[in-house]
């Protein structure tokens, strides 16, 4: 143990963080077919990858893409494409217009694919001219790129202030950012995970998230990894088995965005799941978690549900609840975890209490987006990244989060944070999700609306929720209009596009 948290505390780069584990321990567990793997297997194969990729052509720098299900391929592909170049790892969902300009924009050497399937990434690759290289997996758990002989050059770990993985943002307001995350930044964001959560090798950490953005593959896989643990990568999430593999593999704590907690907590009504009594805690991000949600998961699985904030820019985590004794606030993402939060308006630092923009500072935040100076002057304040997101610190330091700035409902004058609406419509009996946006009004500029879904098997009119609504908001807060729907539509990582579905349900009002 000591040997890893050695390691650990010295690591720079992704090679780093996995390198403390003994050889002979288990690292990853595929449940479908009941194979692990030990980390020195892991760390051969993430080696010999690494060393075909260099012989491909790979130098440091280059973007290699992957488009890949999760899964042993998507884990050990993302490694040794940190190692011999940068990691671009795309949504396998993407079709062949997306991919082709994700190809374009990071301007990537090769494409990584399964064996089989992915056409539409293939076509997009045959039209820039980008080579696939498929991956294929031996019934041990070792991975390959076919086909592919291994360089006889052997990789070196990478320098820190190489750039490990290349993502975008979500590109809600015009053309997708491209954020540059650094070994670096990666190692300070794993370090402050496992500290956080004071993981060791005891844990056994559930991958739900996909393996193409930040919160799968460093909360779940690397922060795992670097802490000597075992994580179990199935290949989709799928709430039906989800108990029996947390049951078969004594799984401790798992990381999810509140989609995925909804639907585990729809499924299993009031009846605590079996299997569930091995979880140590539960760990919410990547979207906004409703106090009442929190509290009902703490009820019927038995463990504490820790809430965090991270984002693509902060290599992951900023903030999080803490664990048992210390409290954790419902609504609230907690205090900041390894870095600096401060709260400003117009480049001044607030007091604490006051309402104003997240910015942040500290080693696992990215430097600045990629060839993107106009972007660059705008987003970072004397050092502080401006995230975009409004809120402000209790007296404990706990921050929460009132909404994103650009979200802001503006009607006369009043601004209106649409989550605390969100907040009021999640009470009413009969609604399972909630999301409040703006739309044109000729008098006030903006006006309230709201989409909800019902809770199965329950009906709800829309006059039930608006003298609801009535009984509990102000009048210039209160939706006028309430759009009942069968979902709520959201990106890849459980998130929400407010502009995008306020567009979707009422553009044409």
């Amino acid at each position: 143990m000591a040997t890893i948290a050695s390691s650990l505390a010295q690591a720079s780069s992704l090679w780093d963080l996995l390198s403390g584990p003994p050889a002979d321990t288990t690292a990853i567990i595929l449940p479908e077919t009941g194979t692990r793997v030990s980390y020195g297997k892991l760390r051969e194969q993430i080696q010999e990858m690494a060393d075909t990729l260099a012989a491909l052509g790979i130098a440091p720098g280059d973007r290699v893409a992957t488009v890949l299900t999760n899964g042993l391929p998507a884990i050990v592909s993302f490694v040794a494409a940190s190692m011999a170049g940068t990691a671009a790892p795309l949504n396998p969902g993407y079709r062949q217009e997306e991919v082709n300009f994700y190809l374009e924009d990071t301007s990537a050497k090769l494409l990584l694919a399964p064996a089989e399937g992915m056409d539409d990434a293939r076509k997009a690759a045959a039209e820039r001219d980008v080579p696939v290289y498929n991956l294929e997996m031996d019934d041990t758990g070792y991975v390959r790129i076919a086909g592919a002989a291994r360089g006889t050059k052997k990789t070196a770990a990478p320098d820190p202030e190489a750039v490990a993985l290349v993502l975008h943002t979500s590109g809600s307001t015009g053309r997708p950012k491209r954020v540059p995350i650094k070994h670096r930044n990666m190692a300070a964001s794993a370090r402050n995970i496992v500290a956080t959560y004071g993981l060791s090798t005891e844990d056994t950490a559930l991958c739900v998230m996909p393996l193409f953005h930040v919160h799968g593959l460093v909360a779940s896989t690397i922060s795992t990894l670097s802490s000597g643990g075992q994580l179990v990568v199935p290949q989709k999430f799928n709430a039906l088995s989800f108990w029996r593999t947390v049951r078969d593999n004594n799984v401790t704590w798992y990381s999810a965005v509140p989609t995925i907690h909804s639907m585990l907590l729809s499924r299993a009504g009031d009846t605590r799941p079996e299997g569930s009594e091995s979880l140590r805690f539960i760990r919410s991000c990547s979207a906004a978690l409703p106090a009442d949600m929190m509290a009902k998961m703490e009820s019927v699985f038995g463990a504490p549900v820790l809430e965090a904030y991270g984002m693509t820019e902060a290599s992951h985590q900023m903030a999080s609840n803490p664990l048992l004794p210390k409290p954790h606030k419902g609504s609230s993402v907690g205090p900041a975890t390894g870095i600096q939060i401060g709260i400003m308006t117009d480049g001044k630092l607030l007091p604490q209490g006051e309402r104003g923009e997240v910015v942040i500072k500290g080693p696992n935040v990215v430097d600045g987006y990629e060839n993107n100076p106009e972007a660059n002057a705008t987003s970072y304040v004397d050092g502080w990244f401006r995230t975009g997101d409004q809120g402000y610190l209790d007296e404990e330091g706990y921050l929460f989060l009132t909404g994103r700035l650009k979200e802001m409902i503006n009607r006369g004058g009043e601004k209106i944070g649409p989550r605390e609406i969100d907040e009021v419509l999640l009470q009413c009996p009969g609604v399972n999700e909630a999301l409040a946006f703006g739309v044109p009004h000729k008098s006030w500029g903006e006006e309230v609306a709201a989409a909800v879904t019902l809770k199965e098997g329950v009906t709800v009119t829309e006059a039930e929720i608006l003298a609801f609504c009535k009984e509990r908001l102000a009048d210039f807060k209160r939706p006028k209009k309430i759009y009942i729907v069968e979902s709520i539509p959201r990106t890849a990582t459980g998130k929400i596009a407010r502009g995008n579905v306020a567009k979707a349900l009422a553009g044409g009002e």
